[in-house]
């Protein structure tokens, strides 16, 4: 999929990006790719704080360590269990400790910040700036070199040791206050410290020697040629639990990887997560893997395996002393599109509806902002409307739509528009203009941006598929999945997968990762939403690499929500959270509350738009569904007795209320109000055919699969169940599900049993 792209774009442009100085464009199919921003547009910011070696990569942005590529005081790096930050002093390790901090809304944010770390240092030189100089799929190497010398620190998600390295002399170790160091009995390697109840180990080389310089400084004697020390954070602090870490101590990582398989027969995703070590002493070991919940949840392959455990700010992390292991998740399938409702009075209401919504769609396509963001949200929006149409039988209303979108859309691809397009080949970035939310200064929020243009081409190309063609608009498209979802780890014009974190399973929005907390992700559900745009463009394509990283991308990040934004489960929030979910996620803490307003209407929404047909996963819970809903009304009464009110007051009621649909149908039809407020990337028509779908199919049904990429099930609360199946492709398919019934789908059709 990009390598044609590549010969296409960057060789057309590689002479031009390294003298151009005004903005200028290359050709991409029918679209046209600009080389530089123009006048007056947002330069975007270089990630200077690289080794020479990753200067020549795609800048790894919108990562859990990305802070270091762009600060020359990065933020501390939220590896789990342990934190760790780079300083003018030294490596700072850290074990964080829950913290209860209230808030003006009255409730609660869980923080485990960085705190009261232990300091590393070399003894003979002082560190230099901090650079990443190597990357896995889940693990990193930073250098802080000056000049010859060099202190290169090595960690990995989940791994509770952090590996340094110094090219020569010492190592010194300073304590925090209050802190207290011993030498763990007859193994004069291991430094064992208790800092206020929160346990450490140092663990060196064999033939170096520790010895305390004062009260609160230790210094490691490092051998010649061994000029290694590994820091630990310890779950608890008994003797046997310092014997297992001592076990793993000289077991480096040095290389991590991620694959995934999807098996579609059973409708199931495997993901095998490695890692590469060595032997630093002695006999080798394996390395010490730590499992977040959902690795561990519901996982046989690793049940009876595990050890100690971790509270953190993700729950329970389990210790697995493995080199190895697999997850194994179900797809549950979506369609693009659900077919005409049938009941005779809401079909009526839905047709003056569908009228109404056609005449204000031009406007609706950009009701709010100005930037590629809504523009995006914008085309989707009509699209979701088109289906409707479509589908309860008004075919030159489609038309229309459907060519009102392609313009649009068209004149964003040539730059003629409303705005334009950029590839920066030397940070292997796309930016888009007009910026907002800090696109560009700050490469925020790339998936929820690009993921909203790639869904959009994807439903135009199931109408027009020449449409998408290369030679016409595909490229581009093309150029923004490889902008957030390149699977390439070398040699690419990308970062391999930008936003996505495969360890910890969902996506990260900040791009330069700034802030105390770590990165962040707000809006889950957008992630959802470009990942499922990926999958429709794979299918149209024939593209079954492409269509099993979306499907990859999808699962897991649905089940990280379920964990971390729901806790569906139970594992995760503290006691002491008080609201259902969460709606901002950091690297080091989570919180009831958005980047832009405190209104519980919108704190809550925002990890449930878009909703679509692909939203089903929503209504996994039934039950959790009613009880968030529910919880609208106490948080809203105490947003108002501190004076403040939702503008308007039922602000997004149609969300809500088609959310409820995913639980329960006839709730969610009695609670939305035709005329009330609607979010702005839906329209009247689309949340009603929605709703009235669900009450006519049943809600989804996750207990049965199928045996192709879209798909889904409904239930009834008689038990009767409903199936659909699309067929993206040029010849008929017959579609079985796991309960034994089956189907067969034409070309470019929606099957319905």
């Amino acid at each position: 999929m990009i390598s044609a792209l590549r010969t296409c774009l960057l060789l057309a442009s590689v002479s031009l990006l390294g003298t151009v100085v005004t903005a200028q464009t290359v050709p991409l199919g029918a679209a046209s790719i600009y080389t530089a921003p123009k006048k007056g547009d947002r330069e975007i910011p270089p990630a200077r704080f690289r080794t020479p070696t990753m200067l020549n990569t795609p800048a790894q942005t919108s990562q859990w360590y990305s802070t270091v590529l762009y600060s020359a005081k990065p933020e501390a790096l939220f590896v789990q269990p342990m934190t760790v930050r780079p300083t003018a002093a030294g490596l700072e390790v850290a074990l964080p400790v829950k913290e209860v901090q209230p808030t003006e809304r009255r409730d609660v944010e869980i923080r485990y910040p960085h705190a009261a770390p232990l300091l590393i240092a070399p003894a003979a030189f002082a560190p230099g700036q901090s650079k990443l100089a190597q990357r896995g799929d889940w693990s990193v190497a930073i250098s802080m070199a000056r000049e010859a010398d060099d202190m290169t620190v090595h960690v990995a998600r989940g791994v509770p040791y952090a590996l340094v390295r110094i090219s020569r002399g010492d190592a010194l170790l300073t304590l925090p206050s209050g802190a207290s160091a011993q030498v763990h009995g007859t193994d004069t390697r291991v430094l064992r410290v208790n800092a206020k109840g929160v346990h450490y180990a140092v663990f060196g080389p064999s033939g170096g020697a520790w010895k305390q310089n004062t009260e609160a400084q230790w210094q490691l004697q490092l051998p010649a040629g061994k000029g290694y020390l590994s820091a630990a954070v310890l779950p608890d602090g008994a003797d046997a639990t310092v014997a297992l870490f001592t076990r793993h101590a000289y077991t480096a990582i040095v290389d991590t990887r991620v694959g995934w398989k999807f098996d579609r027969a059973s409708s199931t995703v495997e993901t095998t997560f490695s890692a590469t070590t060595q032997a630093l002493e002695g006999a080798p070991a394996s390395a010490l893997l730590g499992l977040y919940p959902h690795h561990w949840f519901n996982n046989p392959s690793v049940a009876d395996k595990l050890g100690p455990a971790f509270d953190t700010v993700r729950g329970k992390i389990r210790l697995l002393a493995a080199n190895e292991f697999k997850t194994r998740l179900t797809y549950n399938g979506f369609v693009p599109y659900w077919p005409a409702i049938a009941d005779p009075t809401r079909k009526a209401e839905l047709a003056e509806l569908t009228k109404a919504d056609q005449r204000n769609a031009r406007r609706m396509m950009l009701e709010e902002g100005k930037g590629p963001y809504w523009q995006g949200k914008g085309l989707q929006r009509i699209l979701k409307l088109m289906d409707v149409v479509e589908q309860e039988g008004d075919l030159a209303g489609r038309d229309r739509l459907l060519q009102m979108v392609q313009k649009r859309a068209e004149s964003w691809f040539t730059g003629e528009g409303g705005g334009y397009f950029y590839y920066d080949k030397k940070e292997g970035t796309v930016a888009s203009y007009p910026e907002e939310f800090f696109t560009v200064e700050q490469l925020n929020d790339h998936h929820f941006t690009y993921g909203y243009w790639i869904r959009a081409a994807a439903e135009i190309a199931m109408r027009d598929p020449q449409w998408a063609s290369t030679e016409r608009w595909g490229g581009i498209v093309d150029l923004l999945i490889g902008d957030i979802a390149t699977a390439q780890r070398e040699g690419a014009p990308f970062p391999f997968l930008r936003n996505f974190d495969p360890y910890e399973g969902h996506s990260w929005a900040s791009g330069i990762g700034m802030g105390e907390m770590g990165n962040n992700q707000e809006s889950s559900s957008e992630a959802i939403n470009a990942w499922v745009g990926l999958i429709l463009w794979a299918e149209i394509k024939g593209d079954t690499a492409l269509r099993d990283l979306g499907l990859y991308l999808y699962t897991t990040e649905v089940e990280a929500i379920k964990h971390y934004w729901f806790d569906i489960h139970g594992l995760v929030f503290a006691p002491e959270y008080k609201n259902i979910e969460v709606s901002m996620l950091f690297g080091g803490m989570y919180a009831h509350n958005t980047w832009w307003i405190d209104d519980p209407r919108q704190i809550k929404g925002i990890n449930l738009l878009p909703i679509t047909t692909a939203s089903a996963y929503l209504g996994f819970d039934p039950n959790f569904v009613k009880k968030n809903v529910a919880s609208l009304g106490p948080e809203t009464a105490i947003y108002n007795a501190r004076g403040r009110y939702a503008k308007p007051p039922d602000i997004w009621q149609d969300l809500f209320a088609k959310y409820l649909s995913l639980a329960d149908p006839d709730a969610g039809l009695a609670s939305w109000n035709r005329w009330g407020s609607f979010e702005l990337g839906d329209t009247r028509s689309h949340a009603l055919h929605f709703m009235q779908s669900l009450k006519e199919m049943g809600t989804p049904d996750f207990g049965v699969t199928a045996n192709t990429t879209l798909y889904a099930v409904f239930k009834r609360v008689n038990g009767q169940r409903s199936y659909l199946a699309y067929n993206a492709g040029k010849s008929p398919i017959t579609v079985n599900f796991s309960d034994g019934k089956s189907m067969t789908v034409q070309a470019g059709q929606l099957g319905r049993l």
